[in-house]
């Protein structure tokens, strides 16, 4: 076989090979999907969510330190969790944000989100206006090593072994379910 015709089976091959996985990968995923992995922004109504980082916060670090202004320690055989989110409002009005979030481990425990005093706290229950961002360009949250606002939760420390983990996020159109990178 001469040099040219190999050149060419070679070169379609290889579109076909880049065909195929562009194809392949591209399964399974939608834009308009509820059941995102942490990372991949959800879109409920309006309001699109993005889960940026989660994880277990440590009371006796510094930086963690800020997220639990406010907090007592935690009872013995438990733990802070961190979700720390961006919200965008991209509709034409302002749009409630969620009261509370959810994590469900394993074994279908659930953990609900508890308040927080700390500057870097998700507004829980407040609004985000039309296209505009949580949290608010320059602010403390969005200057900070994350980026994002935290939604705090308590948890026995023994769930980490349950996992994954998902979180609920609800809102119209939804809920939607993130699965947390734990």
């Amino acid at each position: 076989m001469s040099r040219q015709p190999r050149i060419a089976l070679s070169l379609i091959a290889a579109l076909l090979l880049s065909a195929t996985a562009l194809a392949v990968s591209g399964c399974g995923y939608s834009s308009s999907s509820k059941d995102v992995v942490e990372g991949q922004p959800v879109k409920l109504g309006d309001v699109k969510y993005n889960v940026v980082f989660s994880r277990f916060l440590n009371p006796n670090d510094t930086e963690d330190s800020a997220y639990l202004v406010g907090q007592p320690p935690p009872p013995p055989g438990s733990t802070y969790f961190g979700v720390f989110f961006q919200v965008k409002d991209e509709g034409e009005e302002a749009r409630p944000l969620p009261k509370s979030f959810t994590i469900t481990d394993a074994s279908e425990q659930n953990y609900e989100s508890i308040p927080s005093e700390s500057l870097y706290a998700f507004p829980l229950g407040g609004e985000v206006e039309t296209e505009e961002w949580v949290p608010v360009l320059d602010s403390t949250p969005q200057q900070g090593p994350i980026a994002g606002s935290l939604v705090l939760v308590r948890m026995p420390a023994a769930s980490s072994e349950s996992r994954p983990w998902t979180l609920t996020i609800t809102g119209p159109e939804g809920p939607a379910k993130v699965k947390l990178d734990v």
